[in-house]
């Protein structure tokens, strides 16, 4: 797949993500290698069993949405996946996925905003996406789905959050956030060659 063609359905997903782990694989660092099985080093499947439809919707009824269908997809090939390039550990199994606001990280990072917004007496457009975002993944850096930004396809943007800068890159989907991971991974160990 080329930049931009990211996988859409479940079919997409299955093939893409041997694919994603084999450069995964190939450019892990020994911190990252380390944390890999012999087998998924072999089979380059860093994901887990997938789940079925009535615990997706669980989880949506649970958080009060339905996921975009990206993810959706994407859950019913894997629950979850251990490797993500960059700062990001893990995209989150399907019963972790929450709300930022409910989380440890998510909370401090609304309070610090809060003080940011108060400060410069005007609007801070991170503490709004941090109010309303779905943290999709763990690590330092962080996968959001903003559910106010729904595309016409159903899909919602989707942001990469990077606190140590605060930044937040922006991306038309999960899948299209997944695949710029896999782009930035191979770009670097082009550059390390």
């Amino acid at each position: 797949m080329s930049v931009g063609d990211a996988p859409r359905t479940a079919e997409d997903w299955r093939g893409y993500l041997v694919e994603y782990g084999g450069v995964y694989v190939q450019t892990a660092n020994e911190y990252q290698r380390s944390r890999l099985t012999a087998e998924q080093i072999e089979s380059h499947w860093l994901g887990a069993e997938p789940v079925d439809v009535q615990t997706i919707a669980a989880a949506e009824q649970r958080l009060g949405i339905r996921f975009p269908p990206s993810l959706r997809a994407f859950l019913t090939v894997t629950d979850g996946w251990q490797g993500v390039g960059g700062w990001v550990h893990e995209v989150s199994p399907c019963a972790e996925i929450d709300w930022l606001r409910n989380t440890g990280m998510g909370e401090d990072l609304i309070g610090v905003y809060t003080e940011v917004e108060q400060e410069e007496s005007e609007p801070n457009e991170l503490l709004a996406l941090f109010r309303r975002a779905l943290v999709i993944t763990s690590g330092e850096d962080l996968w959001l789905l903003d559910p106010a930004a729904i595309h016409p396809d159903g899909e919602w943007t989707a942001y990469e959050f990077a606190p140590k800068y605060g930044k937040a890159e922006e991306y038309l989907s999960f899948a299209e956030l997944f695949h710029a991971s896999k782009d930035l991974m191979i770009r670097l160990a082009e550059k390390e060659n």
